[in-house]
Order: structure tokens, then C-alpha cells, then sequence
């Protein structure tokens, strides 16, 4: 602006200089010729007075350096001329006014030289013998006499555009300062021109409304930041284009990303042939959802567009971590074929034993036989049915009153009701170990003792031995429970906790038990806040070690 403001002066200096000079000198010339034409009449009037009263004598002693003087008779001859020879002149019967003179009495005219650089002026009056006194005076023309004063024109020019150059850069710079040193943050407080008042007044209005409006746009960005930052879902904004809007933490991790994310192509975070075509038929208008496993994980994205204006603007995308809830529906699926398995298999077998009877096929002598198998089957039904009930309490994380529990007497009390189970698979289970109390659920604490026990014994060889040790340790509480059994293969260690699950189910019939005894130990562990470990090998037997 101050460029402007500069260029503006000194354009407006300029021609107010040009312009003052050609007016000075077109009036100083104008001046000059009036004056001298005012003086050629009276030189003209004072020598006629002389001609007329002394003849042409008055010319003998006459000498007249700046006008010239010249008498023509009524003829048009020259009879005297202050400036040349007489007799070598021309006659001026024709010159114009010499021929004003002679019919009006008086006559002027001017006339250019042949190069125009000089203009001659002419004076005629008639005196009263009939002839003709002319007197002429020549100066220069305005061209001539601007290309004399050229080098006076051109130092004045210099001057003027130096003293203009300062003056103007001063002068804008000092119109330009306050404009400058305006205090855009707070208008009000400004003083500078009048008439930016109006102005100064509308930014303040519009500078409160900004601020409150930023302050608010502010307030609720973060508000967004926090809440998808704590989100354990990921969160992915993108504009109509694809490129990264807003990444929170969640998506960050999932999609391996960092701060740099955001104004990326999403391209360039996932490359999934899926989410690509996801992503186009959202932008289509159509939700777009979809599973799929990463970092071992399965997640549920679901993509949405956003619209303003009934116009597409961007793209949502969400992430949910759905590998609990898709194991947990693989989990009830198994879980209920399983049981209808389960449950099936005994009710047939009473049902068909309890038909034999119905119909008197069996022998008398085979009767007790099939009432025997009609009770083992109830009562192992009843044994499924109850295992089931404690995996269902378990499961819903129910809250049992907690007390103090001497995990101790808990192991003598399951060694002292195994033992005939154990006297009669031939296998020695003993207790060794220290009081070791701890604060929970008597009942689910004796649970994954017996399970553990009870497995030891069913899996074990005759003559083989089951050893319970309990220990106090660095403040934490170690249960372990080892058997001389079979062992379990590596492949399925993975898996011996899992509902239903046997490592051979052609012998399951023959050891008993419903398959849910381990998995029993497990929740009732990890709902103590324990740990489990497995360590077992083929043919020398398996330690469960726990610690609470």
C-alpha cells in the first residue's frame, strides 16, 4: 500500500510540476509579448511625433539598438531602414501592415522566421506626408525558448523529483504507519483516521464473534479428542477424497500408524482389497461392513459416509475388536452341540435299558445288571447337568460372599473323599505342604482341587501316585498338583482347558467324568485373579502348577 500511496504522490507531483511550468511560461511569454507590443506602439507613436515635425533628417543622427526602423513611401519603396541598406530592399507595397497602415492609418502583424524558431512583430503607422513608419523587434518562439531554458527545466525537474521522492516516501510511510501499527486483536483500543472508525468498529464485532466462535470450536475438538482417544474402538475420519481427517490412539495401533497419518491417503495405511471396496460403496451411499483378522485379532469395520447438505463429505470408519464376542459365540455354539451330546448319549442309554425291561427282554438274572446301568448313566447325567450349573455361575461372574480360606484343610478335605477312588485305581494321593490362607470362594477353591485330583487319579497308571503341595511364596500362594500318569501329548496341552474337550474320546466312556472338570479349574482360577501352568509328558505323568 505504501507503494501505491508513493507512486501516487510522486505521479501527482510530476504533473502538477510539468503543468505549473508550461503555465508559467506560456503566461510569462504571453506577458512579454503584450509588454513589448505595448512598447513597440509607443517607441512607434514618439519617433512618428519627430519624423513628422523634423523629416527624414531626424533619421541622420538616430541609432537604435533593439527596434528596428523602417519608412515606406505610399508607394511601397523604402526610403530609410536603422537596420539595412535602403536601395537593396524590396518593395513592401504588400506587406501586411504596411497595406493597414495605408488605408486605416495604423497597422501590426507577425511573422515566423523559416526555421519557426523566431517570431518578428510590426508596427505601421502613416504619418501625415502619406508615407509609412514601420518599427519591428524579433524574439524567440516557446519551442525556442524551452530548448534555451532546457538545461534550467531539467536541473529545476531534478530537483523537484528529489525533494518529491523524500517527501513522498515520508509522507506514505507516515499515512501508511498507523495503518501498520494497527491492533487487529483488539479494534477498540485503536487510535488512527476517523474514518477508520466504522471499520475499527465492525472487526471489533466480528473479532469477539470469531474468538467466541474459535473458543467453542475449540472446546468441542477437544471434547472429540478426548473421547475417541479413550476409545477402545478405532475411529477413522476421511474427507470425500480418502485422505486421513482424525485417527484416534485405537485405529493408530491397529492400522500400525503415527501422528503423520492424519492428512495421508488412507491407501497408504490399508491396503485391504476389502476395505477398499468397503470404503467405494460407502461413498456410494450404501453401509459398507465387513470381519476380518489382523495381528491375530478378528475386528468388525464398519464404514458409513457423512453427509452436509445431502452431499457425500467424508467417510466414517469404525473398528470394533470382536475376538471376544466371536469366541464366545464359537464357544456357545461348541458348547451346545457338545451338551446335546452329552446329554444325549446317557438318556439313550437309560432309555434303551429302561425299553429292555418294559418289554421283558432281559433275563431275570441280567436285571440288576441293567438297573446298575440305569443308575450310572442317572447319576453321571446328573453329574454333566451339575458341571454345567457351576461353568453357568461361573460364567455370569456372579459376586459370592468371599471369606478366609485355608486352602489347606480345602486339599485335606478333597484328599480325604478321594481316596477310595484312588485305593481303587491302586494310586497313592498325598497332601503335602503349609497352612496357606487366602481370601475367596470356599466352594470354587475345593472345585478346582477335586477337578484337578480327580483327573490325576482317572489318567494315572496302577501303582501310580498323585502328590497336592501347597506353599507360601514371596507373598503369593502355590498349588501344585503332579501325577506318574499318562502325561498329554504337546498338540492338544493348548486345548485339555476348552468345554468338552478330550485328548481321546474313544476311552472317555471307559475314565468317566463330563469333560468340563478342567475347564471348571480354569474359570474358577482366573476368577481368584490366578494363574495356571501345564507341564506334561507322555508317559511320565502332568503338574498343574497355580498361583494365587
Amino acid at each position: 500500500m505504501s507503494k501505491k500511496i508513493f507512486r501516487s504522490i510522486i505521479a501527482v507531483a510530476t504533473v502538477v510540476l510539468l503543468a505549473s511550468l508550461f503555465i508559467a511560461s506560456s503566461f510569462l511569454y504571453d506577458f512579454f509579448n503584450k509588454s513589448q507590443v505595448t512598447q513597440l506602439k509607443e517607441e512607434l507613436s514618439l519617433v512618428a511625433a519627430n519624423v513628422d515635425k523634423s523629416g527624414t533628417e531626424y533619421f541622420d543622427n538616430f541609432d537604435s539598438s533593439v527596434f528596428r526602423f523602417t519608412l515606406v513611401s505610399a508607394e511601397g519603396t523604402v526610403l530609410y531602414d536603422s537596420q539595412a541598406n535602403a536601395r537593396d530592399m524590396e518593395n513592401h507595397l504588400e506587406r501586411e501592415e504596411i497595406a493597414e497602415a495605408l488605408k486605416k492609418g495604423k497597422g501590426s502583424s507577425a511573422r515566423y522566421s523559416s526555421t519557426l524558431t523566431e517570431r518578428t512583430f510590426y508596427e505601421a503607422i502613416r504619418l501625415k506626408n502619406g508615407d509609412v513608419l514601420r518599427i519591428s523587434v524579433s524574439q524567440v518562439t516557446v519551442g525556442a525558448l524551452i530548448i534555451g531554458m532546457l538545461p534550467a527545466i531539467s536541473a529545476i525537474i531534478l530537483i523537484s523529483s528529489v525533494v518529491a521522492f523524500l517527501l513522498s516516501h515520508k509522507m506514505a510511510n507516515d499515512i501508511v504507519k498507523p495503518l501498520n501499527e494497527l491492533d487487529l486483536e483488539n479494534p477498540s483500543k485503536n487510535e488512527t483516521y476517523e474514518e477508520l472508525a466504522p471499520i475499527l468498529t465492525k472487526l471489533n464485532k466480528q473479532h469477539k464473534q470469531i474468538t467466541k466462535q474459535v473458543q467453542e470450536l475449540r472446546q468441542k475438538s477437544d471434547e472429540f479428542e478426548q473421547i475417541t482417544a479413550s476409545m477402545n474402538e478405532g475411529l477413522v475420519l476421511l474427507d470425500k477424497k480418502g485422505i486421513v481427517l482424525s485417527i484416534n490412539a485405537a485405529a493408530k495401533m491397529l492400522f500400525s500408524a503415527d501422528e503423520t497419518a492424519v492428512g495421508r491417503d488412507f491407501l497408504t495405511l490399508d491396503r485391504s482389497i476389502d476395505m477398499s471396496h468397503a470404503v467405494e460403496k460407502a461413498l456410494g451411499g450404501k453401509r459398507a461392513e465387513f470381519r476380518e483378522e489382523r495381528n491375530g485379532r478378528e475386528y468388525q469395520f464398519v464404514i458409513n459416509r457423512t453427509e452436509s447438505d445431502g452431499k457425500t463429505v467424508g467417510i466414517v470408519i469404525l473398528c470394533f475388536d470382536v475376538t471376544e464376542t466371536a469366541f464366545a459365540e464359537r464357544n456357545r455354539k461348541e458348547f451346545t452341540a457338545n451338551v446335546s451330546h452329552e446329554l444325549k448319549t446317557p438318556l439313550q442309554s437309560i432309555i434303551g435299558s429302561a425299553e429292555l425291561l418294559e418289554n421283558g427282554l432281559v433275563k431275570p438274572e441280567d436285571t440288576k445288571r441293567f438297573v446298575g446301568n440305569i443308575k450310572n448313566e442317572a447319576t453321571r447325567l446328573v453329574s454333566l447337568i451339575n458341571d454345567i450349573i457351576r461353568l453357568s455361575q461361573l460364567d455370569e461372574d456372579l459376586e459370592p460372599a468371599t471369606e478366609a480360606v485355608d486352602l489347606y484343610d480345602v486339599a485335606n478335605e478333597v484328599v480325604e473323599e478321594l481316596n477310595v477312588s484312588a485305593t481303587k485305581k491302586q494310586v497313592e494321593l498325598h497332601l503335602h505342604g503349609e497352612s496357606c490362607i487366602m481370601n475367596g470362594i470356599r466352594r470354587y477353591l475345593y472345585e478346582i482341587i477335586y477337578n484337578l485330583c480327580d483327573n490325576a487319579i482317572r489318567y494315572n497308571k496302577e501303582g501310580g501316585k498323585v502328590t497336592v503341595d501347597l506353599k507360601n511364596k514371596n507373598g503369593s500362594i502355590i498349588l501344585s498338583v503332579s501325577d506318574t500318569g499318562i502325561g498329554i501329548p504337546a498338540e492338544h496341552q493348548s486345548r485339555i482347558f476348552e468345554r468338552f474337550y478330550r485328548v481321546d474320546k474313544s476311552h472317555s466312556k471307559e475314565t468317566g467324568g463330563t469333560g468340563l472338570g478342567l475347564s471348571i479349574v480354569k474359570h474358577a482360577v482366573v476368577y481368584h485373579r490366578g494363574t495356571i501352568k501345564l507341564d506334561s509328558k507322555i508317559g511320565k505323568g502332568t503338574t498343574v502348577t497355580i498361583e494365587f
